[in-house]
């Protein structure tokens, strides 16, 4: 008794002698890689390559990511916001400091920016103007975010905690010294 083919299989196999012949499905004999251009419609913008970088901890590529979106789209208050929290991951704080204060510039009702001035000012022991621009973040965003709340929080305790290290406060008496000159002492 003869068998017939099975229709899927005899498919299969004149698709497997096609490939044979043209070198695989839509392959070519070059090493080299195909000709043309891409679509920039089709490349994947390089601020959202630079988020997903930040967020794989690849902060190094994340910023080089986020220059490449300025020199693409120009720095708008969005990228210069991103570069200045790939320099705070990096531990870059003068740079993040300067570039979160250009983004405020552009746009000073950006919430992300604010927050993250916040933190690089947090990051340098600057807890009085941490907690005024925390309050100002917090003020922007009307009050949603809870991350930017605890930062707030944390800011006001920081900044208390400096005022006081922990001690009483030591009372100031001025001495005379002679004529116009003075002597500030403390007494615990």
């Amino acid at each position: 008794m003869i068998q017939r083919p099975v229709p899927g299989a005899v498919l299969a196999l004149l698709l497997l002698a096609a490939c044979n012949q043209a070198g695989g499905l839509g392959a070519s004999n070059s090493p080299f890689p195909p000709a043309g251009r891409l679509d920039p419609g089709e490349a994947i913008d390089g601020l959202t390559v630079g988020h997903r970088l930040m967020d794989a901890g690849q902060y190094e590529l994340a910023l080089k990511a986020y220059l490449r979106a300025g020199a693409e789209r120009g720095m708008t208050v969005d990228v210069l916001s991103a570069i200045g929290s790939a320099n705070l991951k990096l531990g870059r704080l003068g740079q993040a400091e300067d570039i979160l204060r250009r983004a405020i510039e552009v746009d000073e009702r950006f919430v992300p920016a604010w927050n993250n001035l916040g933190v690089v000012l947090m990051e340098r022991g600057q807890y009085g103007e941490a907690g005024e621009v925390f309050r100002r973040a917090y003020a922007l965003d009307a009050a949603r975010s809870e991350e930017i709340r605890q930062n707030l929080r944390l800011a006001l305790a920081k900044r208390d905690e400096a005022e006081y290290d922990g001690e009483e406060a030591s009372e100031l008496r001025l001495f005379r010294r002679g004529p116009g000159e003075y002597l500030l002492l403390t007494t615990p």
